[in-house]
């Protein structure tokens, strides 16, 4: 069932909280109730002109590390490359082209496995899920943000993004 935009926005606001309380392991056990076997995450690595990434700050995730990377669980039968650009859709309103295969693979979180790939705004315009989004930005390489994963800060700085 496809959830209107608006309403979908009400329900992250009232629902961001009571998600943040839960521990980690509620949470998993609450997402492998939609995704029964491995939960596949595909991550877009978007840059403009200026070689600055996009980053978003996300609703859901705990403040001290708020800020990633557009992207989202893949859907079953969907390709990582149109899971990409689909999250980075519903998240951003941007149309992004994935452009060429995964920059980095990891093993998640238990049963999750992660696949992150180089991607180019081909058209839409900034317009956020605030239901998921709070914040969007564009962010040097050099100066990322403080509230981030320290396992995703790794796997931006291990890749070698200055090659194109």
């Amino acid at each position: 069932m496809k959830i209107p935009f608006g309403a979908r926005a009400r329900l992250g606001t009232l629902a961001a909280p009571v998600w943040r309380r839960l521990s980690g392991r509620a949470q998993w056990r609450l997402a492998r109730l939609r995704h029964q076997t491995f939960l596949v995450y595909a991550g877009g690595i978007v840059r403009d002109e200026q070689g600055r990434i996009l980053l978003l700050r996300h609703r859901l995730w705990p403040a001290y590390r708020a800020w990633g990377l557009p992207g989202g669980y893949v859907d079953a039968c969907e390709r990582l490359e149109d899971g990409v650009a689909r999250e980075v859709r519903e998240e951003t309103a941007l149309e992004v082209e994935v452009t060429g295969p995964p920059l980095h693979v990891a093993s998640g979180f238990r049963h999750r496995v992660e696949a992150y790939y180089a991607a180019r705004v081909v058209g839409g315009r900034l317009d956020l899920d605030a239901g998921e989004i709070l914040e969007a930005r564009w962010w040097p390489l050099d100066a990322l943000p403080g509230e981030m994963s320290p396992r995703l800060r790794a796997v931006i700085a291990s890749l070698d993004l200055d090659r194109g």
